[in-house]
């Protein structure tokens, strides 16, 4: 098998439209979000309007991190400390992170094998536990059915925010995700799809969520100057109320996302044409199992996920440690010790230790691969056809 020798933390460069925006910033040295001339809007308030209208909400604000929006939306929306919020057993190290940031005790909801969170545990936690919080985390771009979660949060009168830090343009039965519940995070951290290196972005509809959002991300009294916030008499009322909490993105970070967001639509097909070169190189291997994409989805296959099923953790590095020789970089969710991005819930020591059995069970199988858009579909093909000679090799030797 000829091995591969593409880069997986290679993105895309940024291209000149980028470059020309950035350099207009860094000549005029006004990198700081509120320092602009009078009647100016700046490029983080261009950008927090660009991005409402592309998302379909009404309010967007701009943001030091995806994990830093995950954390004032929960405190926007009223998390009291101490209090309970359910979240997926299955996501990245910000998401619980967020949660205890912002004072809160994550609950953890069983996940299923088609890597998205259990609604039968979900709907179970919520009516016993006395949650009013669901931080549903889009884990590597796989959404629930979207509508039964929404029934289940009405019929519990839960919170609903959305990670969407890996689900930015994806949607369910044509809404975005994003769009169902109070609001959505969204990451442009480097190896999402859009890239300023870090950054984040928190939707809503809600004025007074927003507000709140707004003071507590450091606008002081500056709130008039963004491009996509409520009227300034929302603001009247919370304004002495909420405490400034700085994490603003700068103007710099929000003129390079500018261009980009006008090109995310055509590389989302781009990534789309990539994840179904790989996942029609697996579909069929004895032993892969390859998530479900259900009709109702609009998924963005920035990153694909597959499983075996049984798997030992002896094999499992093993089968890690054939595909890095030939090339190709796995990550495995079931060691027990975090590498790099990648950890499970038991290494989430800040967390109360929980029983997740099936989320054990998923994750203990489960293969994790970045799909950058420097990748052709010929390299995905290839790489694909890599990692079914070693999970053809692996069951020769099980």
């Amino acid at each position: 098998m000829k091995p591969f020798s593409g880069n997986f933390t290679q993105q895309e460069a940024l291209d000149d439209a980028v470059i020309a925006a950035a350099t207009r910033i860094l000549g005029s040295g006004r990198l700081h979000r509120y320092n602009s001339e009078p009647g100016e809007m700046s490029a983080a308030s261009e950008l927090e309007q660009a991005y409402a209208t592309y998302q379909g909400a009404r309010y967007c604000l701009a943001c030091a991190s995806g994990g830093y929006a995950l954390s004032i939306a929960l405190r926007a929306a009223g998390l009291e400390p101490g209090e309970t919020v359910l979240t997926n057993g299955f996501t990245l190290a910000p998401v619980p992170g967020a949660v205890a940031a912002a004072g809160g005790k994550p609950l953890l909801v069983e996940i299923t094998g088609n890597l998205v969170i259990d609604l039968e545990d979900l709907a179970r936690k919520a009516g016993t536990s006395g949650a009013r919080f669901l931080l549903l985390s889009n884990m590597r771009g796989h959404l629930a059915d979207m509508e039964r979660l929404a029934d289940i949060v009405r019929q519990h009168d839960l919170i609903l925010i959305e990670d969407c830090a890996h689900t930015m343009g994806a949607a369910w039965n044509g809404r975005k995700s994003g769009n169902f519940g109070l609001a959505g995070c969204f990451s442009t951290q480097t190896y999402k799809h859009l890239n300023s290196g870090e950054g984040g972005l928190l939707t809503s509809d809600d004025p007074d969520f927003m507000a709140r959002a707004i003071i507590l991300s450091g606008s002081y009294m500056l709130y008039e100057r963004h491009g996509a916030a409520p009227p300034a008499d929302v603001f009247e009322r919370i304004r002495l109320e909420t405490p400034n909490m700085s994490g603003r993105m700068d103007n710099l970070r929000a003129a390079i996302l500018l261009p980009q967001l006008s090109r995310l639509e055509d590389n989302i097909e781009r990534w789309n044409e990539r994840y179904r070169a790989v996942e029609q190189a697996l579909a069929g291997v004895d032993g892969v199992a390859l998530p479900c994409r259900p009709a109702e989805e609009r998924y963005v296959g920035s990153s694909i996920q597959f499983r075996l099923p049984g798997i030992s953790p002896a094999l499992a590095g093993a089968f890690v440690a054939a595909n890095k020789a030939l090339g190709v970089e796995l990550k495995w969710f079931g060691a027990s010790d975090p590498v790099g991005f990648t950890s499970n819930h038991h290494s989430w020591r800040y967390v109360d230790p929980q029983a997740l059995p099936e989320t054990d069970r998923v994750l203990s199988g489960l293969f994790d691969m970045r799909l950058p858009l420097t990748f052709s579909v010929a390299d995905c093909r290839h790489i694909g056809a890599i990692i079914a000679h070693c999970a053809a090799e692996l069951g020769a030797d099980a």
